[in-house]
């Protein structure tokens, strides 16, 4: 299984996040810590704000922040909703599902038990457990 640079960068986010739970974090100053684009990243605090998992202000003292505690954030939740559009297989996608092999296909119930298992097994931490505190912060 590969997970999206979006889910990547969610997780990345909380896990920062986690590391200074009272503080807020501006999209900028993630963006440039992570090196990633500030306009990718602003989507993903976008969507995990809609997640609920955080609260976001706008203009001077803005930021984000955690919505909830840490040890109340599992892993595979947040997975599951970075990764909510993102088809495992073609067969999984409920409009774009061309395959041939659909009517027949002994492979889906499979793939769909590995990928709940794949949640479930995430769901075993929370973000507590995945704390990150940079060197020089």
């Amino acid at each position: 299984m590969r997970l999206t640079s979006f889910t990547d960068y969610g997780l990345r986010v909380l896990m920062r996040m986690a590391g200074a739970p009272d503080r807020a974090f501006t999209t900028s100053e993630l963006a440039d810590e992570f090196r990633v684009s500030r306009n990718h990243l602003a989507k993903v605090i976008s969507a995990l704000a809609a997640a609920g998992l955080l609260e976001t202000r706008r203009g001077g003292g803005g930021g984000a922040t955690l919505a909830r505690k840490p040890e109340d954030v599992r892993l595979g939740d947040v997975v599951a909703v970075l990764e909510a559009d993102q088809a495992l297989v073609e067969c999984f996608s409920a409009g774009n599902n061309a395959c041939t092999l659909t009517p027949h296909c002994r492979l889906k119930a499979r793939l769909a038990h590995a990928e709940a298992a794949f949640v479930a097994d995430l769901n075993r931490s929370t973000l507590a457990d995945c704390v990150y505190r940079p060197e020089n912060a």
